[in-house]
């Protein structure tokens, strides 16, 4: 009987000898069952989606721009924190801006599913992201004043409307509606910031109350003015959407 040779007992390949490359080595064809045990891939919800021009909602799967939705990271205490100015490090989690979107992920647990451990949601995270965005528009206020671009009081307001230099109006809500709308005649399509109370807007600017003031055009201005679209859906309140050099209803523009 013959002793059937080891390992050992090989012989080297010859010099010279050919070998097959692994780039040319066919791969074997998976069975049924081996196909059936392979790893899923990973779900949509837990992939990091903070490329390209838009974001998509964790709840609602909709697409939309970062400027017009929340952005959420995991704390170091597994809380959930809104970044509102889109800058903390971690991964992120996006969801529309709209108070019913919210609650629900807050109630069925989508942001543990996309932080892929489990997190704490405060249960009044909703008036916690309508307190910092109210914040960063007192501060980008704050932050125009000192840099000279938004005057206040309506003859000044009034003069940037009609030449052009507004980009943006703010107004008190407790205001005349009268003279509110004077501010705006013949730019209806300018959008409009509406701040609670004269007190409060005229503490912005050092005064005991202010009820107009006009923003010029920038970067803080769209700051501004995202943040304010966004607090007004999450309040549940309409954003209106205005056209661009739209004359006004019953009028006609630059009369």
């Amino acid at each position: 009987m013959k002793r059937r040779p080891t390992k050992l007992s090989w012989l080297p390949a010859p010099i010279g000898s050919k070998t097959i490359p692994p780039s040319r080595l066919k791969a074997r064809r998976l069975t049924t069952s081996e196909a059936t045990h392979q790893t899923p891939p990973e779900p949509e919800d837990a992939v990091d989606n903070e490329r390209g021009p838009e974001r998509r909602c964790i709840v609602t799967r909709a697409q939309g721009r970062p400027q017009r939705m929340i952005r959420f990271v995991v704390g170091p205490d597994r809380q959930i924190v809104p970044d509102l100015a889109g800058r903390l490090p971690g991964r992120g989690m996006w969801l529309s801006a709209r108070p019913d979107v919210l609650e629900t992920a807050r109630r069925r647990g989508a942001f543990a599913r996309a932080a892929r451990q489990q997190v704490a949601v405060p249960d009044d995270i909703l008036q916690i992201v309508l307190d910092g965005l109210a914040r960063r528009r007192n501060e980008a206020l704050g932050l125009l004043r000192r840099s000279g671009q938004v005057v206040a009081g309506f003859v000044k307001a009034r003069e940037w409307v009609v030449n052009g230099r507004a980009a943006l109006v703010v107004q008190a809500a407790d205001g005349s509606p009268d003279e509110r709308g004077r501010l705006l005649s013949g730019a209806r399509q300018l959008p409009v910031v509406e701040i609670s109370g004269a007190a409060e807007l005229g503490a912005l600017f050092g005064r005991d109350h202010v009820v107009h003031a006009a923003v010029a055009h920038g970067a803080l201005a769209q700051r501004l003015l995202n943040d304010n679209e966004r607090f007004l859906e999450l309040s549940g309140r309409a954003v209106p959407v205005r056209q661009p050099n739209a004359p006004d209803e019953g009028e006609q523009a630059g009369t």
